[in-house]
């Protein structure tokens, strides 16, 4: 059984400026210029006032894991040969919540509050994925990193 490749995101004209911020390792999100709100995933008009007037600006990249799981077991899926990998929910300090994967990780160490900071994977010549690390974390030989 042969196993299909990992699709590519789907990227509408107004989450363009995101990718194009991953693909030079910046992690960039929306600001309302009325509310003054961060907000992400990326929007054509804020969720909280509903004003157009939306700019981007590049996060801190800081955050802390809110709720994670740990995929051990899959169906046969494009995602097999990551397994056991990590999805998570992680607030960043802009008070915006991403869905992510974690990398770099001690499982035994893993724990919901945890602080963590952006790191980018390359995956092809158009799309550089977010992902989040443990700050300060020691590699061990368990370590995943994809």
């Amino acid at each position: 059984m042969t196993t299909p490749n990992k699709p590519d995101p789907l990227v509408n004209n107004w989450a363009r400026p995101f990718w194009d911020g991953t693909r030079e390792n910046k992690l960039l999100i929306q600001r309302c210029s009325d509310c003054e709100k961060h907000i992400f995933y990326p929007r054509m008009a804020c969720p909280f006032c509903f004003s157009g007037s939306i700019e981007w600006v590049e996060a801190s990249g800081k955050g802390t894991i809110y709720s994670f799981t740990v995929v051990e077991n899959n169906a046969p899926s494009p995602f097999l040969s990551d397994m056991p990998f990590v999805i998570a929910v992680v607030i960043m300090e802009e008070e915006v919540r991403m869905l992510t994967n974690i990398v770099e990780y001690d499982p035994k160490a893993l724990q919901c509050d945890q602080a963590v900071e952006v790191t980018f994977v390359k995956r092809n010549d158009e799309f550089t994925m977010p992902m989040f690390r443990p700050v300060g974390a020691a590699c061990d030989s368990r370590t995943k990193g994809r």
